[in-house]
């Protein structure tokens, strides 16, 4: 997918693929996190919190292999072959990132051809909060 295409919700055959991937490992919610509805309920001021506005805003999903700095001169000497070392190590899991923000670790993995990433763990909000600090 380009980045002009956008994502419409629906993956047709690809998604029961995935579903079906999912079903195997017996993930019932393949990220971990509360339903929606677990969030839906009052505000703590007597109103109700309504969370459909924010449901179909597109979010940016990345997963971040490593990062590595290199300089101007050597980025323009890379070529076809050029090797990158990266701050990794190979095994280690990817960062997950929403719009740039690290939400969740995982691992590559490839369904019918496919690569995706299973998520190991969800980073907390203060676990977030306190990386943007550093």
């Amino acid at each position: 997918m380009s980045e002009e295409e956008s994502f419409d919700g629906d993956l047709g055959d690809m998604g029961d693929d995935w579903g079906d991937a999912l079903a195997e490992q017996g993930a019932e919610n393949a990220f971990g996190a509360a339903e929606v509805e677990d969030f839906a309920g009052g505000g703590g001021d007597g109103e109700e919190i309504n969370l459909d506005v924010v449901l179909d805003v597109p979010v940016t999903l990345s997963m971040e292999v490593g990062t590595t700095m290199i300089t101007i001169r050597n980025l323009l000497q890379l070529t076809q072959g050029s090797v990158v070392e990266l701050d990794r190590l190979a095994g280690e899991t990817l960062d997950i990132k929403a719009n740039g923000t690290l939400i969740a670790h995982g691992e590559v993995v490839v369904v019918n051809e496919k690569f995706g990433i299973r998520v190991l763990d969800v980073v907390t909000p203060e676990e977030r909060i306190r990386k943007t600090k550093e």
